[in-house]
């Protein structure tokens, strides 16, 4: 089954979104009493650890907003080598994952500016974080939201298939 062409590529189309916009998607959120659900990362090649991460990050609320790591933000923190999949390609993948409601590239090296404009209701991060350092938390808890940590599907990393590639290829 198929939705009709233009609803359908509207509502795709309109799923990656700027800050601004996304402030009002948030209001109209608010008003219409959504709980709204945010977590961010680079996505640079999606494989099973992240769906499953996605996947139980949206069971804590209404709507998952995923802040996505523009490609000069991630060079900066994963160094020059990534990303591999360009900042488009990678918003348009995780804008189309079930989960995922809406994509935010952020160019800073944390989302704190997204978390501070939007305050979500709840806050994930994986595991591998201490909840005492996850960005953002301060904001999201005084604003009466909850901060969580989700654990990792073992031995699921980009950098692992990168290295798998690259040994196959030797």
């Amino acid at each position: 089954y198929e939705p009709s062409g233009s609803n359908k590529r509207k509502r795709l189309m309109g799923r990656v979104v700027k800050l601004d916009e996304l402030n009002n998607i948030r209001k109209t959120l608010r008003e219409q009493k959504k709980k709204v659900v945010f977590t961010n990362g680079c996505f640079d090649i999606i494989h099973r650890g992240h769906i499953d991460y996605l996947l139980k990050a949206k069971t804590f609320g209404d709507v998952l907003i995923v802040g996505l790591n523009t490609d000069d933000s991630m060079r900066r923190i994963k160094g020059d080598k990534r990303p591999i999949v360009s900042q488009d390609d990678r918003a348009y993948i995780v804008a189309n994952l079930a989960p995922v409601d809406y994509v935010c590239p952020f160019a800073e090296d944390t989302p704190f500016e997204i978390i501070s404009s939007l305050v979500p209701d709840v806050l994930i991060k994986g595991a591998d974080w201490n909840i005492n350092d996850i960005v953002g938390k301060d904001v999201v808890e005084k604003s009466g939201g909850k901060v969580i940590t989700i654990e990792y599907v073992s031995g699921q990393s980009t950098t692992n298939i990168i290295e798998r590639i690259i040994d196959r290829f030797k």
